[in-house]
């Protein structure tokens, strides 16, 4: 009875966050519509992907930006399911036909919303922005927005052609194209929009780092220690390892301190060995006790 009392709030509490998944991943889908229709068409600022094909498409057929977002959408679909299998074809259903509906429903935007657009740099960094946090939320729900990155898995399921590499291809290919249309001076833009929209998906999906991990190489480890432990109250982890180089064993400790102790810490270190070296990353999750 316990049992089965268990396995119910497994479900009931894997219902909920499935809801939940698809109400960030409509509103994400929503705000993308919007940022398109409000600003993107508008400054012909192409960033790559579907909606950069769209906005070249109806430049060049007048045919509209929907209509060409929905035909790729499902070309897409069909090719992820053929090659990539029904299971991680799922993710982005939903996705091929609400995207290009949102644009269609918000094509008319300008008429209630007034913006001026000519400060192009300003609009750039608001499209990052916005943008980045709408993929982002996107992202970490594990859904996806489909389009033209299908193209990129299917590349590295079958050949092992990185996909950061395929992507990046595509997208510049895509920009470069634009900037025929719509001048070199939007390239500039595109990248603007491109750096900022992915250093704000990373912080949404890593989340920020208030804490860092050092990696210290040293022979006097136990002094090290002693002063992580005792003076410092934080943990620390020893590691033999032997250099390379020399072939000579020493010591590794992994400590993690909070961000504000980092100065502190490794300071403290450079005086208690002068020749220590260190390696530090950031640790977005800290779990356990000591």
């Amino acid at each position: 009875m316990e049992e089965k009392k268990i396995k119910e709030s497994i479900l009931q509490k894997s219902n909920k966050t499935l809801i939940y998944r698809y109400i960030v991943m409509i509103n994400s889908l929503f705000v993308t519509a919007l940022l398109y229709n409000l600003l993107l068409q508008p400054t012909k600022i192409i960033t790559g992907g579907v909606n950069g094909l769209a906005i070249i498409n109806k430049y060049l057929n007048g045919i509209n930006p929907s209509l060409t977002i929905f035909i790729i959408s499902i070309v897409m679909l069909i090719l992820s399911y053929i090659y990539l299998g029904r299971k991680r074809t799922t993710g982005t259903f939903v996705a091929t036909f609400l995207y290009p509906l949102f644009i269609e429903i918000t094509s008319n935007i300008n008429q209630y919303i007034q913006i001026e657009l000519t400060d192009l740099l300003v609009i750039s960094i608001f499209i990052g922005v916005i943008g980045g946090l709408a993929n982002g939320f996107l992202y970490k729900t594990g859904f996806s927005n489909g389009g033209l990155p299908i193209i990129s898995q299917i590349l590295f399921d079958k050949l092992k052609i990185p996909i950061g590499k395929t992507n990046f291809i595509i997208n510049i290919t895509i920009i470069l194209l634009g900037s025929l249309f719509f001048g070199t001076n939007m390239i500039m833009y595109a990248i603007i929009i491109l750096y900022i929209n992915s250093l704000i998906v990373d912080k949404i999906i890593l989340g920020n780092s208030n804490n860092k991990a050092i990696y210290i190489f040293t022979s006097k480890e136990e002094e090290i220690k002693d002063f992580l432990i005792k003076d410092m109250n934080h943990t620390a982890t020893l590691f033999d390892v032997r250099g390379a180089y020399l072939n000579k064993k020493r010591k590794m400790i992994l400590t993690v301190v909070p961000t504000t102790e980092y100065f502190q810490v490794t300071e403290s270190i450079k005086l208690l060995d002068p020749q220590v070296f260190y390696l530090v990353n950031n640790a977005y999750e800290v779990k356990g006790g000591k």
